[in-house]
């Protein structure tokens, strides 16, 4: 098996000690270097933070935080090391908006690596139709391939036939972009009568289904996706195994309970929170919102670095009721006042048109003095009242849900 470099094939126990020896270095330059973290962090001992049970106790930011953040200390929120200047060498703008850098570094969002294990080889030509304005998207990709040593046609988005045009004159090995508009693409070149000669494909931005990995299969084109964010880069890829995703070797994931920085055990799903390696942007238990598990034992491809499940949902369940809004940190506050229940989720109905709410706990027994005890906790945390129904251990879905809304307005 052919991988981008020898630290894919590592132990696994000498990967988790490289990673946590580079710990407590990324730990403090964040601290001295983006005020942001120097608040977050101030009080810790971050040169004894060596193990994964030290960096959680650390607190989690998140991403939800980032639009307010970035009001009050522009450009980033004081989360970055670097400003305008030789080490920043763009500035982009995500939906919110929310700004992100980019340094200088070759390969400066490490999506090399999974489109390597995508198939993608020196002296490819790609047609990179990812965004080139104002989203970081097309730079991505871009520094990626030429990192590999691949030729990039920048196509950007839109214009169809124009594409079309180019892909019949320079005939590309592969396309990167989202799914949906590699779909558009070959539409219209089979429309056209255009030979489009893509024979692999990176894709990301949207779900990827097993359906439409093997029509494109089908057309003989393999396509692979990943899981990267404009604040982290990489976070995680697909490989010829097709068992979820290979986290990155340059990120320390874990998987908590959301609302909470709080590991959940191996296999339970839960919000991704990242630390990074990038010195530019050391984002620290970086909370993305979004909910995976890991998946148990080794890849089959030789890859021996943890596996995710991939992408499952958002973490952010707020939800409004009776006027309230109830967050997944105070489900979180209730379970800390009670630790005889092990996991807990709040369901939200509304017969008659009543909003009603009920908060299912596992537990080992059933107790009335429990029982009222986590209902005044509810009414305490969230100003709300609650039935609870104490329920079985391991009883309830293991979907990442705290909170789950099935309030009918038809």
């Amino acid at each position: 098996m052919e991988f981008f470099d020898a630290r894919e094939g590592r132990d696994p126990a000498e990967r988790e000690r490289d990673l946590l020896a580079r710990l407590p270095g990324q730990l403090m330059h964040a601290r001295d270097n983006a005020p942001a973290f120097a608040e977050r962090l101030a009080g810790f001992d971050l040169a004894a933070v060596t193990s994964r049970a030290a960096l959680a106790r650390l607190p989690v930011t998140r991403k939800s935080e980032l639009l307010e953040l970035q009001k009050g200390s522009r450009p980033f929120g004081g989360l970055a090391a670097i400003g305008w200047g030789q080490a920043c060498a763009r500035v982009f703008a995500s939906p919110g908006p929310i700004y992100e850098p980019e340094g200088r570094r070759p390969d400066y969002w490490r999506l090399a690596r999974a489109m390597y294990a995508a198939g993608f080889r020196p002296g490819d030509l790609i047609h990179n139709t990812f965004s080139y304005h104002m989203t970081p998207a097309g730079s991505m990709m871009e520094t990626a391939a030429h990192a590999i040593g691949c030729t990039v046609f920048p196509g950007g988005v839109g214009q169809t036939e124009q594409q079309l045009g180019a892909i019949a004159d320079l005939r590309p090995d592969g396309y990167v972009g989202t799914p949906s508009f590699l779909r558009i693409l070959l539409e219209k070149a089979e429309e056209l009568g255009i030979e489009a000669t893509f024979t692999k494909a990176f894709v990301s931005g949207e779900a990827f289904p097993p359906s439409q990995r093997d029509a494109l299969a089908a057309r003989g084109i393999h396509a692979y996706q990943a899981y990267a964010t404009a604040d982290l880069g990489l976070i995680a890829f697909e490989t010829p195994a097709r068992e979820g995703l290979v986290v990155d070797e340059d990120v320390i994931v874990e998987i908590v309970r959301p609302g909470t920085g709080d590991p959940v055990a191996e296999g339970e799903v839960g919000e991704v929170v990242v630390t990074t390696f990038n010195p530019d942007y050391p984002l620290i238990r970086f909370g993305t919102g979004d909910l995976s598990a890991v998946l148990p034992g080794a890849s089959p491809c030789g890859r021996t670095n943890v596996r995710i499940r991939g992408w499952m949902g958002r973490a952010d369940q707020t939800t409004k009721i009776r006027g309230m809004f109830v967050h997944p940190a105070q489900v979180a506050e209730v379970l800390r006042r009670h630790p005889e229940v092990a996991r807990a989720r709040l369901v939200v109905e509304n017969p008659d048109g009543v909003d009603r709410m009920e908060l299912r706990c596992e537990c080992d027994g059933t107790s009335d003095g429990l029982r009222d005890a986590v209902a005044g906790s509810v009414r305490e945390v969230t100003k709300l009242r609650a039935e609870v129904a104490l329920c079985s251990p391991a009883s309830l879905p293991n979907d990442g849900k705290v909170i789950e809304d099935l309030r009918r307005y038809d």
